[in-house]
């Protein structure tokens, strides 16, 4: 099966770090502005994703989340996390005091892809 997310070793790297300071994690990317802009990092059962989101895989074992209507508009679309240097709109990211910021790097399937796609999950 195709999967839809993956994760850089950089970013693996920093995950690993903050589950050590944290705990479980959740990660989540919203379709709006500001802290839509990026995805952020929670500690799991701090942030809850809403009704029809979609669950399009997992981080080092963690779940990512991504909002219903974005996932909408990339779901023909591959994410890879990659955690830059700087900080990102909003702030509320557990990366964000190390300086840090999550991002996605998004590329189209290939048809052959599209026909091998790992099925999302669905918030109820």
């Amino acid at each position: 099966m195709t999967q839809r997310l993956s994760v850089t070793e950089k970013a693996s790297a920093l995950i690993r770090g903050l589950a050590e300071k944290h705990g479980d994690l959740l990660f989540y990317q919203a379709g709006g502005c500001c802290e839509g802009t990026q995805p952020q990092c929670f500690e799991k059962g701090s942030f809850y994703p809403r009704m029809n989101d979609a669950l399009i895989g997992r981080v080092e074992g963690y779940e990512f989340w991504v909002d219903r209507d974005l996932f909408e508009y990339w779901k023909h679309a591959h994410f890879t996390l990659d955690v830059v240097d700087g900080f990102g709109p909003g702030g509320f990211s557990l990366e964000s005091p190390l300086g840090k910021t999550f991002k996605i790097h998004y590329r189209l399937f290939s048809d052959e892809e599209l026909r091998d796609l790992a099925p999302v999950e669905r918030m109820d």
